[in-house]
């Protein structure tokens, strides 16, 4: 029996207790916390080391794109969840498959190295310390998946002139919880990604002022589209990205630009980057536009200088009795418990990973597996699951991987097309597309859906694969390790979807009915 260790319970590691499981593996999870959830359990005390959300924070993506692919939320649950919701989504799931029996809180790993004869075995020893009783030890392993995530080392750009003198207080994203002390304080923010976005329309409601500084700007989306269809269902499906083909990158750039213009002008709001809508992260945000219309959130140029209590902007504009300044200017990641950081390079977040999981040098036994190290246009959770899924085959000799050379040569590969489509920045070091790149696990992992064949043998299952959103469940459909539910979870996700919000049921709002289709939906508008 294969003795598999799993390196943090949070949304990746938790799928991989459950995919060692289904291939009748021995498993133990390591997790330092007392709990569950990782990033997405709210931890209202200072918690370095650790990843947190705010107490405010609502997923960006969808419920049904954020699902496990064999265990759909309620439906009942929000389209799109408040972290507590989320959090009592994993709790479910765990004690559905009956997972944190395999948990061993409060066991932090200190280093992960290779057997003396790793080179014939491929094992592992990891090295921990039980934080409940200061007890050290380490254990032998056959394979190991790291699920720690990389949002817990807060990224600090050089200081600016003046920095170091500033009279206020300076803070990291990564320590903010919510607005509690900022009450009627005048807030610089720096950064104008997702949370960077979501501090500052959650502190102008109570702060004197909020300025907004971004370097580059951004483009803004919904977490709606139109006729109340969640975005990631209308963007991310097999027919979406099979059209896009279609047309040139800047062809594509002016299709969505226009679209996201048609809600406000972010020239006019002083949001308009440089760059095109598809190279880089758009902010996901609901009320930024309203905030600026307000006059609660200031937008800024990037911070150039600091002067006692007074930021200055590149542009020259001064700001005076500045109390607060909050970088939201991302986070680092690395492997300090792998052989004391030792055995993956990363260098300003890039790192030589095949498919963000495999460390191509080791490919002679690929028993260590990175989960969860990924960017992409749409939710982490099912990816992660699917890279669980695709380690565990694998080791149980029910998938094939390619050679070192093949390895490197798709690695390299990868790398030229990101850096083709994307803004050079650390936030795409390791942007992999949803749609494409889940395809590309499952084919793999043996468990990709057969599409074609349905529109013979089932037409109805054929179109939900192709228009609808490329939700989970349709990775169960074949392969190995299907799911007897999948095809059911498949044809009622837009009903669920559709009701999720229809909680006041009337005469009158019954007349409302489910669309044809998102993608008809999307192509009306």
């Amino acid at each position: 029996v294969m003795k598999v260790a799993v390196i943090g319970a949070g949304a990746s590691g938790l799928p991989a207790i459950k995919c060692a499981l289904e291939q009748e593996f021995e498993v133990v999870c390591f997790e330092k916390s007392t709990d569950l959830g990782g990033l997405w359990r709210f931890k209202p005390n200072p918690c370095p080391g650790e990843g947190t959300v705010m107490k405010s924070t609502v997923i960006n993506t969808s419920k049904e794109m954020t699902a496990y692919s064999d265990f759909p939320p309620p439906a009942d649950a929000a389209n799109y969840m408040h972290n507590t919701e989320l959090l009592e989504y994993f709790r479910s799931y765990a004690k559905h498959f009956d997972l944190e029996q395999h948990i061993r809180y409060q066991h932090e790993v200190i280093d992960v190295k290779r057997n003396e004869d790793f080179d014939l075995s491929g094992k592992w020893i990891v090295e921990y310390k039980d934080n409940s009783t200061n007890n050290s030890g380490n254990e032998r392993f056959d394979a190991v998946a790291l699920c720690t995530g990389h949002h817990t080392e807060p990224y600090w750009p050089s200081p600016f002139p003046g920095q170091d003198s500033f009279q206020g207080r300076i803070m990291h994203s990564h320590e903010y919880k919510d607005h509690r002390g900022l009450e009627d304080k005048k807030v610089v923010v720096i950064g104008i990604g997702n949370s960077g976005a979501d501090i500052a329309v959650e502190l102008s409601k109570m702060s004197k002022k909020v300025y907004l500084a971004t370097r580059s700007g951004s483009w803004v989306m919904n977490r709606v589209w139109d006729k109340g269809e969640p975005t990631d269902l209308v963007y991310l499906n097999r027919f979406m990205f099979s059209f896009r083909t279609l047309f040139p990158f800047r062809l594509q750039n002016f299709f969505v630009e226009r679209k996201i213009e048609g809600r406000f002008d972010h020239g006019r709001f002083g949001l308009r980057p440089k760059h095109r809508a598809l190279a880089a992260h758009v902010t996901i945000n609901d009320e930024l536009p309203n905030r600026i219309a307000s006059g609660t959130v200031i937008i800024k140029p990037n911070v150039g200088s600091f002067d006692g209590k007074a930021v200055i902007f590149e542009d020259g504009t001064r700001v005076e009795d500045v109390d607060v300044v909050i970088f939201a200017t991302g986070f680092s990641f690395g492997f300090p418990v792998l052989e004391k950081g030792n055995l993956i390079p990363v260098e300003n977040n890039r790192v030589s990973l095949f498919l963000n999981m495999y460390p191509p040098h080791l490919a002679e036994k690929n028993t260590l597996a990175v989960i969860g190290l990924i960017q992409p246009t749409g939710s982490i959770m099912p990816i992660s699951e699917m890279q669980c899924r695709l380690f565990m085959a694998a080791l149980a000799g029910k998938a094939k991987l390619p050679t070192e050379k093949k390895m490197v040569k798709h690695v390299q590969k990868v790398q030229r097309e990101m850096a083709k489509e994307f803004v050079a920045s650390r936030r795409h070091t390791i942007q992999v597309y949803y749609p494409q790149y889940m395809d590309e696990l499952a084919k793999f992992a043996g468990c990709s859906p057969r599409v074609v064949s349905r529109w013979v043998t089932d037409p109805r299952l054929a179109y939900a694969l192709v228009f609808n959103g490329l939700v989970p469940y349709q990775y169960r459909l074949d392969g190995a390790d299907r799911w007897e539910g999948a095809r059911d979870a498949i044809i009622g996700m837009p009903r669920r979807v559709f009701e999720a919000t229809r909680t006041r049921r009337t005469k009158e709002t019954m007349r409302s009915k489910e669309g044809i289709s998102i993608v008809w939906n999307m192509l009306r508008g």
